[in-house]
This record gives C-alpha cells, structure tokens and sequence, in this order.
C-alpha cells in the first residue's frame, strides 16, 4: 500500500509535533531523514530530529503546529503553517517571557519507501522575536535606568 506524502505530513504535525507522540517518530520518519527546522538547526535521523523537537519542547511546552494547506506532486510537498504557544523557556535565543505566540510557517517535504526522507522549515522568526520580547528589550529601559 502507497502512503500518500499528504498523510506523511499530517502524521508528522498531528501526532509527532501536537501530541508529542513519540512512537509515531519511528513510524513515519525514515531512519536517514535530514530535517532542517526554523530556528536553523540541522539534524539527521529520527534521534536528532528528536532533539530538535525536545529544544522546542522545552521553550514551548503546549508548542502546536496548524497545518493551513498542503500542495503535494509525488514523493514532494510543500506546507503553509501556523505556529503557536507559550514563552516558558529558552527559545530562538531568548529567555522565557511567558507570553502567548503565533506566527507563520512553511515546510517542504520529500518521501521515500512511505515514510518521510526529508523537511527543510522556514518561520517567520522576526514576528516570533518581536512578539517574545520583553518591555525592557522593547523599550531599552534596563531595572537601573529610568523610563
């Protein structure tokens, strides 16, 4: 039976990234897959994507990824998406602020043998930045400096 990249991907955002199901990584990721995430780390095979999910996991514990539209041709796909969490610890180089986040994403995808092979994920990490920042980083004022 084919396993159509469409499925791939929602499997990928559903369960591996929204459920944090990690028997799932096993199941759709193959055992050579390269990902390259938003906050430009790159990693091979389904430990270091692992990694990759656990560093975001532990900025943004209720981290969720909406999968907005899906174009596939073949073995090849590209995702538009929404991300959104909470600020509770370090994330795209920056200390916990606690607040809410969303911004926007795209991933493309190839597949192999019916499993992912490879995702390459871009997000728009100036809005991310601008909405994390805090008042002092905003504002320039520093706890000895006068507004």
């Amino acid at each position: 039976m084919t396993v159509k990249i469409e499925s791939l991907i929602a499997r990928f955002y559903g369960d591996m990234w929204n459920r944090w199901d990690d028997a799932a990584v096993d199941q759709v990721l193959d055992a050579d897959f390269t990902f390259r995430g938003s906050m430009g780390t790159e990693t091979r095979g389904r430990d270091g994507w692992r990694s990759y999910r656990d560093m975001i996991r532990r900025g943004a514990p209720d981290f969720r990824n909406d999968v907005v539209e899906v174009i596939a041709d073949g073995d090849r796909a590209a995702a538009r998406l929404l991300y959104t969490g909470h600020h509770q610890g370090p994330l795209a180089g920056m200390p916990a602020s606690g607040r809410r986040f969303e911004y926007a994403g795209a991933a493309f995808f190839t597949s192999r043998h019916g499993r992912l092979f490879s995702a390459w994920v871009l997000g728009d990490l100036d809005s991310l930045r601008r909405q994390l920042r805090t008042d002092t980083e905003v504002h320039g004022h520093g706890a000895d400096r006068a507004p």
